[in-house]
């Protein structure tokens, strides 16, 4: 009997959960109030604070509680342009200004988008990312959907009374730069979770991984696996539909809105 693989002890091991201790907090949109559903709310950046495991710029940012004699403080994502004392305007009526947060009906056409909802009231969903956007696409009134192009080319459809912040995500173009060395890469993963450095299967001994072993490094089986194959079995392709590099030109499909 072989040793419980890595694949495994991930799901259940206490050695691989996020490293969340110093982080600021959830960055999520405001809760859907009154103010947001029919008229706006404003609030004041405060500061811009970074996120240890995140790529992207944390916006605090306050607003007077509607209710209370008190403050709301909220993390939401920065986005490019935003600034301390810059005011942020939440809600229907907002304007259409980089950094507000606006129901998805009354955001154009064409228009930069991020930090979108899936469903009114999820507080952010897609596109929070450092850099990244999503664009409106078109407007479906009959039936009260969106449709969002999204970072990874895809495309969504939304309901229209979702939210999102108007813009780009800051800390854009991070990836560009190289991390030259492994002292950097140890620092940058050192912060999210334990998943560096990454061991191949092939190079590992039989009793730590299917692939292992032989007197050459050779996976030695098919790299494709079952979906139903046992827990400690199931490692590289797993249900591949298609296995290989991607050949021949890609066709895209046409919108037909």
């Amino acid at each position: 009997m072989g040793k419980i693989v890595q694949a495994q002890r991930k799901g259940k091991s206490t050695i691989f959960k996020a490293h969340v201790r110093d982080r600021k907090g959830a960055v999520k949109l405001r809760a859907l109030d009154y103010a947001e559903r029919h008229g706006y709310i404003r609030g004041v950046v405060k500061e811009i604070l970074h996120d240890p495991g995140r790529g992207a710029p944390v916006a605090k940012v306050q607003f007077l509680n509607a209710y209370k004699y008190k403050r709301d403080t909220e993390l939401l994502i920065a986005t490019e342009g935003m600034y301390t004392g810059q005011f942020v305007y939440c809600g229907k009526k907002a304007d259409l200004v980089v950094g507000n947060c606006l129901p998805l009906n009354q955001v154009p056409e064409g228009t930069i988008v991020c930090n979108i909802e899936a469903r009114q009231g999820d507080r952010g969903a897609f596109a929070r990312g450092s850099g990244c956007f999503a664009v409106v696409i078109t407007h479906d009134e009959d039936k009260g959907t969106t449709r969002l192009r999204l970072p990874s080319g895809g495309k969504k459809t939304v309901p229209n009374t979702a939210r999102a912040q108007i813009g780009i995500v800051a800390g854009g173009g991070r990836t560009d730069k190289p991390l030259l060395k492994a002292g950097r890469a140890y620092h940058k993963y050192r912060v999210k979770r334990n998943c560096w450095p990454k061991i191949r299967g092939v190079a590992k001994n039989p009793v730590e991984h299917p692939f292992g072993g032989g007197n050459h490094q050779h996976i030695g089986k098919p790299s494709t696996v079952s979906r139903e194959a046992p827990a400690g079995r199931k490692v590289g392709l797993i249900a591949a539909r298609r296995t290989g590099r991607l050949r021949g030109e890609k066709k895209v499909a046409q919108d037909k809105d």
